[in-house]
């Protein structure tokens, strides 16, 4: 596993938008409110050109935003890469990302989720680069900064820090019980509102329900240790059996440490959700594999009056591995920032978690 180089005050970070651009005049708000905190702490920053554009999805063309994010993986003055926002297109500028060149590149610490999963996972399973898992830019505009967010800037400082579960988390309609499973998408968002983007500038999530992680199987505490792969899983599924799936040669090599899977679903049914697991499942993906760990998710639909909880049993309880859910991974705040390819050693109990990094 190639480390990054260890961040330091003073250097650059560097923000690009592989993905969707930030237009909306209160979100470059809260971008250029982000930029600012992070140079009082100490941080240089350095913005590339399509960061403040989007249309139609996407900030710029495909060959445009990966020549962006070639300009900051190039640049030694850069040292952690934090992304503008995630979208649906990221997919778009693979082809244009020069592979063999970026291996022999100093790695970079990139910091970013959702569809941001292009990146991370992708980058962790093919040239064996970590990456954090965590929120996006426009997060760092609250005061003060949410723990989360030091805790990944303290990862990319090299620090094997030791991450606590939230008391609290984001108050969401629950789309497991079947009197919410009709709500549209467009009621959904317009019902959570500000849970995806702060009424003000400065403001920090807002933490209003208890937090509560549960293990699948009812056990009093669960443990778990392994090497982290995983994301956003509706990205990861179209992933699948394409050219930029090595993942049965990533986890046969790290088999010796075994795998951790950490999964979040942006937007499902748990149909789609039971079928993406056993494609997973089926492709050989959780060979090997020591346990898995589900974050909140925002969007999930019960179709069949199947629930969440049921689907994961229904196809994964055969697999005879600890599995833990409801964790602080993921769209719905806080996330604790994941480290995609480091070792985590993962514990679970009476509703309360704790996730330790190993630099390995």
């Amino acid at each position: 596993m190639q480390y990054p180089e260890n961040l330091k005050i003073g250097d650059t970070i560097g923000i690009c938008a592989p993905s969707g651009g930030i237009t909306q005049e209160f979100a470059i708000k809260k971008l250029e409110e982000a930029e600012k905190n992070l140079r009082k702490i100490g941080y240089e920053i350095l913005e590339t050109e399509s960061v403040r554009k989007e249309e139609k999805g996407r900030s710029a063309s495909g060959k445009q935003r990966a020549k962006e994010l070639m300009e900051l993986l190039e640049n030694d003055k850069v040292k952690h890469i934090i992304f503008a926002t995630g979208g649906d297109f990221l997919v778009e500028i693979l082809e244009y990302l020069d592979f063999d060149k970026i291996k022999k590149l100093k790695p970079k610490w990139m910091q970013g989720y959702s569809d941001i999963t292009g990146i991370n996972y992708l980058f962790n399973t093919i040239l064996e680069i970590p990456s954090i898992y965590c929120q996006n830019i426009k997060d760092y505009a609250m005061k003060p900064l949410c723990q989360n967010l030091i805790d990944a800037l303290e990862i990319a400082s090299g620090k094997e820090i030791i991450q606590q579960s939230f008391e609290k988390c984001e108050e969401i309609i629950d789309f497991r019980k079947e009197e919410n499973s009709n709500e549209t998408i467009e009621n959904q968002q317009q019902i959570l509102g500000t849970n995806i983007e702060s009424e003000k500038l400065n403001e920090g999530y807002k933490l209003t329900k208890i937090n509560n992680w549960k293990n699948l199987n009812n056990e009093e505490s669960i443990t778990m240790k392994g090497r982290a792969i995983g994301g956003c899983l509706d990205c990861i599924k179209f992933f699948i059996g394409t050219k930029y799936d090595n993942v049965k040669n990533y986890i046969e090599k790290y088999k010796k440490d075994g795998i951790i899977w950490f999964l979040e679903v942006f937007e499902m049914s748990t149909p789609t959700l039971y079928l993406t697991l056993w494609q997973m499942k089926m492709a050989g993906y959780f060979n090997n594999c020591k346990g898995i760990i589900f974050g909140r998710s925002l969007f999930l639909r019960n179709d069949y009056d199947i629930n969440f909880e049921e689907t994961l049993k229904e196809i994964l309880g055969n697999l005879k591995i600890p599995i833990i859910y409801d964790a602080d991974i993921g769209h719905v705040a806080p996330q604790l920032a994941i480290v995609n390819g480091a070792i985590l050693e993962i514990e679970s109990s009476k509703g309360k978690g704790k996730i330790k990094t190993i630099f390995k």
